[in-house]
C-alpha cells in the first residue's frame, strides 16, 4: 500500500502541515487504518477509496478518526493530481461532513468547506488558566475559539495541555488580528492527540468567519503561527469558507501491511 507524505498549506518543505494520504483499493478495518495513523503520528492521516467514480475519504489522528479535516483534504488532492490521476483537477470526496470538493489551480489547491456557527459563550478562569494569558472572547462550534489581545500573545502562548484538554470543544483555537496577516492563529488537539496542529484547515472554518465579520471583509489572509508556520487565503461566503494553499511532497513510501 502506497502512502505519501505531504506539507500542505505550504510553499516549501518543513512548512504547513504534514498529512499521510493512503490511496485504496478497498476500506482496511477501521482498527488497522487507526493502526497506521497512530504508527504516522501525524496530526491526520487520509484514506482514500474511489467507489463508483467518486472519492470516500476518512481521516484519522493519532487518536481517533475526526469529521473534517482541511490539510489532509488538501494533501490527498495533491497526490491523486500528481500521482493518481494526473490531468485531473477538481476532486470531490464523499466524507463524514458530506461532500468536501478541491479544485487544482496552477500550485495553489482550493478546497471548498462548510462554515460552523459560531456561538458567543462566557469567557472563563479556566480558558486563560489554559492558554496562560488573557482572553478576550469565546465562541463555540464544534471547537473552542479564544481571541486574545495580541498577535504576540497568540505567538508567545503556552498552553497546558492537560487544562486545555478540560475545556469544552473538540479543539482549542487561540487568535488574535495580525499585523502583516488579517489575522493570526494557533490551534491545539490534545483530545485527539496533537498537541499543537501546525496549520489547521477546519479550524479555519471557525476562525474566518469570525475574522470576517469583525473585519467587514469578505477574503483574509490568515497565519497560522506554529513553529512550522503556514498561510491560508480565506474566502467566507454564503455559509460556506475557501481555503487555498499549497503542497510539498516530502516522501513516497510503501506500508509493510
Amino acid at each position: 500500500m502506497k502512502c505519501w507524505h505531504v506539507d500542505a498549506f505550504a510553499e516549501r518543505l518543513f512548512e504547513g502541515n504534514p498529512a499521510a494520504v493512503c490511496v485504496l483499493d478497498g476500506w482496511l478495518p477501521d482498527a488497522l487504518m487507526q493502526s497506521v495513523a497512530a504508527e504516522n503520528n501525524l496530526s491526520e492521516t487520509a484514506f482514500a477509496v474511489r467507489e463508483g467514480g467518486r472519492w470516500c475519504l476518512r481521516w484519522f489522528t493519532p487518536g481517533g478518526e475526526i469529521d473534517l479535516c482541511g490539510h489532509a483534504t488538501l494533501g490527498t488532492a495533491f497526490v491523486l493530481a500528481n500521482f493518481v490521476t494526473p490531468g485531473e483537477t477538481r476532486f470531490a470526496f464523499d466524507t463524514l461532513s458530506g461532500e468536501l470538493v478541491c479544485e487544482k489551480r496552477g500550485d495553489t489547491y482550493e478546497l471548498d468547506f462548510p462554515a460552523y456557527d459560531m456561538r458567543g459563550v462566557p469567557v472563563t478562569p479556566e480558558m486563560e488558566r489554559a492558554i496562560g494569558a488573557p482572553v478576550r472572547a469565546a465562541w463555540m462550534g464544534r471547537d473552542l475559539v479564544c481571541e486574545l489581545e495580541s498577535e504576540e500573545a497568540v505567538r508567545e502562548a503556552e498552553v497546558d495541555q492537560a487544562l486545555a484538554a478540560a475545556l469544552d470543544g473538540l479543539l482549542l483555537h487561540i487568535t488574535a488580528a495580525g499585523a502583516d496577516y488579517d489575522c493570526v492563529s494557533r490551534s491545539y488537539a490534545p483530545k485527539l492527540g496533537v498537541a499543537e496542529d501546525p496549520v489547521c484547515g477546519s479550524g479555519h472554518c471557525h476562525i474566518a468567519p469570525l475574522w470576517a465579520a469583525k473585519l467587514g471583509k469578505r477574503t483574509l489572509r490568515a497565519r497560522q503561527a506554529s513553529k512550522r508556520g503556514g498561510t491560508l487565503l480565506c474566502t467566507v461566503a454564503g455559509g460556506r469558507v475557501k481555503l487555498a494553499g499549497g503542497a510539498v511532497l516530502y516522501s513516497e513510501a510503501e506500508l509493510a501491511l
